[in-house]
């Protein structure tokens, strides 16, 4: 089995990591976590579907208070071992790397218990108006009230992590997602939930072509 390609990567990755000063902790345990997704990587052409099943076979190994680290890592990792020099460069510009991302943090409320809170809870305007919008682009794309809605729920508890957070840009957002995604225990719903916030993302930045990034698509509802 030859992973001279992802060990190319993982070490590439690393030396960028330390060079803009992440801890030697923090890198032993990235190296730890990549070291045991490489085999699955090995011989497989680059490519996102073979990257994202391969994730999917490990992080059940991982404990669900880690999985924000964990998908900040295999994040990152993803543009070294695709070879995108580009998209490295952009996530180096953007600060986007996880120096010190939060770790080990229990999981406050479990999936039910917030489902049900989602009922009470009240959203400001800057909240309120991206989900319109989005329940609407929805509406557009055919699909019936109970679709809408409970891609609404899924996108509130999203927003749940979102608030009061004092800058809307791609690495609260996707801070956010990490944290939120560990709730699901059934990969089907892990699925919908990030299919749903990849969509909702364009409407909370407030891009105008929002509408044109929602593709309806027959997911299981298992929440």
């Amino acid at each position: 089995m030859n992973d001279s390609r992802e060990r190319e990567a993982l070490s590439a990755y690393l030396n960028l990591l330390r060079s803009k000063g992440a801890s030697e902790d923090g890198l032993n345990q990235r190296e730890q976590w990549l070291l045991r997704l490489l085999p699955v990587l090995a011989g497989q052409p680059p490519a996102g579907l073979v990257y994202r099943e391969a994730v999917d076979s490990l992080i059940e190994q991982v404990e669900r208070a880690q999985w924000p680290f964990f998908l900040a890592v295999v994040r990152e990792y993803f543009p070294f071992w695709m070879r995108d020099i580009k998209a490295i460069a952009a996530l180096n510009a953007e600060q986007a790397f996880e120096l010190t991302p939060t770790q080990g943090q229990p999981i406050e409320h479990d999936l039910k218990t917030l489902w049900h809170m989602l009922d009470k809870e009240k959203f400001g305007v800057a909240d309120t108006w991206p989900l319109k919008a989005y329940s609407h682009a929805l509406r557009q794309e055919g699909a019936d009230q109970s679709l809408v809605d409970t891609r609404v729920r899924l996108v509130k508890l999203l927003l749940l992590k979102l608030k009061d957070v004092p800058e809307r840009d791609t690495k609260v957002y996707r801070t956010a997602v990490d944290a939120t995604v560990a709730l699901f225990a059934m990969k089907p719903t892990q699925r919908l939930f990030l299919s749903v916030v990849r969509e909702f993302y364009y409407f909370w930045i407030g891009d105008p072509d929002a509408a044109s990034h929602v593709q309806i698509e027959h997911v299981e509802n298992t929440v």
